[in-house]
């Protein structure tokens, strides 16, 4: 009798636990999907207060898909690397309507005869995020990364209130074993201005614009730090094998019948005008919204269609992010200061009376350089307008004539360099000065920065204070002494603010980027016009630093997308003397020197294309990304060894030069055919 009795109070208790969950369940969609809560702050903590009382008197019930699982995990030393099955591709950017309607020209040219739609959807200036569910509970929640790789931050996610750790399924609907779902990560204009007030009396440093603040929260290694913080989430994507969906419209309500925030603005849209009309809407409406957003994005409604059109480069075809113009304000320009790039290149910058513009104060704008100060005649005092450049980059545009203040002083670059005190230099046919002292404090500080950021060697822990204590301290004046620093560990820990701890993580992330791949190496030295594209098509085509140091300025040039300014930039820098010591000492600390092999092989492996003039379709760029997807080459110049030019409208001298070269012709229509054939 005792144990049936025990068994029946076993039961009952975990009833209740289970209808308690339910009902937290169901007051957070209410709360956090619909905004429309039904009970107090106080009744919804008493009800969590029983939840979590049983759970500790019962632990043995406790599971992951729980409310009060939201916040336990232990802070993680770093995060696993996730490769995306299907990448996340980034979109393309268009600034202005007649770009969108020649988007919809290209679809309509892809799409031929069919009809088509649109759903228009609000452009969140927020942080891509990708979940995955299996059997209904959140297993895997991971950032963009690089679009391919992203860090592993479940434990973070599981905090934000507004994602599910649980779908919800309908009575009697079937529980699908997999699902992955994309989004997007913000905060609430209210609550990132909360959270600052809060930070700024606590002494601690405020964060510059809401994006900023979701993206470090994001990398934080503490999920009950990440808890504290305002986060919310939009998902608007949805993949699945297991789910028959015919459309982006119809995967917003399921996604919203799983139980998913979705924004209520999203907007099926028949045609192009209906979305111009739309997007001009939010433009003007935008700052109505509770949230950041910098455009609409544009994806064409069915997947049949989308999956037709696919991808090319980085950017699907069937979808347009449509960026707003930018945003202005007028303020007081105090002063013109400059300051010293990694490269040398000396930039006058606005000191500004500090004005909220687009998310974030600005205090300080780029002048771009001193013939755009002439040009302007922008003078120190004059009430500016300053203009966030895609929303992100402040910058002057211009002055107010009539409020320009009686003594407004123009403004005269200095001869030497602000860093260094050394004699700065403006070449012929260039709008920059330089400084050409390479031990300038200021150009040590940025090409270390630069070296060990995420995208280049990413060295956790050596952000822009640290890389600044350590230049001052005399610790680093190079970045291959990055690698000698574990013999300077009691310099290290001698150091305001580091410890045992703190020197222990940044030794081990120091040793961790040896591995880092050649093309990451590349980008991290800084050659100047060398940004990550450029340093990947390097590493591919040379497949080794010594490769690549031999080269001669036309061996460059036949790298696809490789034109006279960046040959001529890499040649230099790697005839430079000090460059070829630097890469010898990065070489003895163990560097990748060499490129991992990367298949191509394809139908079109061997042929080399050249693209030119006007495409309907798409893109140079994208046409060239068909082809070495196929196997192939594209390169910019014709010569005896291009196999195929392909024209457009407006070819130019490379048709005439093929014509002569005997090389074959392919109009559009021809090489769509080919790429179609060589599938």
């Amino acid at each position: 009798m005792k144990r049936a009795s025990s068994q029946r109070a076993g039961k009952e208790i975990q009833s209740e636990i289970e209808r308690l969950r339910k009902e937290i369940r169901d007051h957070d969609y209410r709360y956090y999907i619909l905004a429309d809560p039904t009970i107090s702050d106080f009744e919804y903590d008493q009800l969590m207060k029983k939840l979590t009382g049983l759970e500790s008197q019962h632990p043995d019930l406790i599971t992951p898909d729980s409310p009060t699982q939201r916040v336990g995990g232990e802070p993680t030393k770093e995060f696993r690397q996730i490769r995306h099955p299907a990448p996340m591709l980034s979109l393309a950017n268009t600034y202005s309507e007649e770009d969108l309607r020649d988007f919809d020209k290209r679809v309509r040219n892809l799409i031929g005869a069919e009809d088509y739609d649109y759903v228009s959807e609000l452009k969140f200036d927020g942080v891509a995020l990708r979940l995955v569910y299996e059997d209904g509970l959140l297993a895997l929640a991971a950032t963009r990364g690089d679009g391919e790789t992203g860090d592993d931050i479940t434990a973070n996610v599981r905090t934000i209130r507004s994602v599910p750790l649980r779908l919800s399924f309908g009575r009697g609907e079937p529980r699908y074993r997999s699902i992955e779902i994309r989004g997007e990560v913000l905060m609430n204009r209210e609550g990132f201005q909360k959270m600052n007030r809060e930070r700024e009396e606590n002494g601690e440093k405020t964060f510059a614009n809401p994006r900023n603040a979701t993206a470090g929260t994001l990398k934080l290694q503490d999920p009950k730090e990440v808890a504290r913080r305002p986060l919310r989430f939009f998902s608007y994507y949805l993949i699945s094998d297991e789910l028959n969906i015919d459309s982006q419209w119809e995967s917003l309500q399921m996604l919203r019948k799983l139980g998913l925030p979705v924004s209520e603005h999203a907007r099926r849209c028949k045609d192009i005008s209906q979305v111009v009309e739309t997007a001009r809407y939010w433009e003007a409406e935008r700052d109505k919204l509770p949230f950041e957003i910098d455009g609409n994005v544009v994806k064409l409604n069915r997947i049949s269609q989308q999956q037709r059109l696919g991808a090319v480069a980085k950017s699907p075809r069937w979808a347009i992010a449509y960026k707003f113009a930018a945003r202005q304000a007028n303020t007081i320009l105090n002063d013109i200061t400059v300051q010293v790039g990694r490269i040398g290149t000396v930039t006058p910058v606005a000191e500004l009376e500090p004005v909220y513009l687009a998310g974030s104060t600005i205090s300080r704008a780029t002048l771009h350089n001193e013939d755009y100060i002439r040009e302007k005649d922008i003078r120190i005092g004059d009430t500016v307008i300053v203009e966030k450049s895609g929303d992100v980059i402040p910058a002057v545009v211009g002055f107010v004539p009539a409020k320009r203040p009686t003594g407004a002083k123009s403004f005269k670059f200095p001869q030497k360099c602000p860093s260094c005190g050394e004699p700065i230099s403006r070449f012929e046919g260039e709008a920059a000065y330089y400084c050409e002292n390479y031990e300038c404090p200021s150009q040590v500080r940025g090409r270390i920065e630069h070296f060990a950021s995420r995208r280049a060697m990413d060295i956790e822990g050596m952000g822009e204070s640290a890389v600044d204590q350590l230049v001052s301290a005399g610790l680093l004046r190079s970045v291959a002494e990055i690698y000698g620093l574990e013999k300077r560990r009691e310099e290290l820990e001698s150091l305001e603010r580091w410890g045992k701890k703190s020197v222990d993580n940044l030794l081990k992330a120091v040793d961790k980027s040896r591995g880092r791949p050649f093309s990451k190496l590349l980008y991290g030295l800084g050659v100047r016009h060398v940004g990550e594209r450029t340093a990947q098509l390097l590493a591919e085509h040379f497949g080794s630093m010594q490769r690549l140091m031999d080269s001669s300025e036309d061996e460059l040039q036949f790298v696809s997308d490789i034109g006279p300014t960046i040959a001529e930039s890499v040649h230099r820098f790697f005839q430079d003397k000090r460059s070829r010591e630097l890469i010898s000492r990065l070489r003895a600390a163990g560097l990748q020197f060499e490129e991992a092999a990367r298949s191509r092989e394809g139908k079109l492996s061997g042929k080399t294309f050249v693209i030119t003039g006007t495409l309907s379709s798409f893109g140079r760029d994208e046409a060239k990304e068909l082809v070495e997807n196929l196997g192939g080459k594209a390169t910019d110049s014709v010569s005896k060894k291009t196999d195929y030019l392909v024209v457009g409208e407006n070819p130019g001298s490379k048709y005439d030069k093929a014509r002569k070269l005997k090389i074959t012709i392919l109009n559009e229509e021809e090489f769509l055919k080919l790429i179609e054939m060589s599938k």
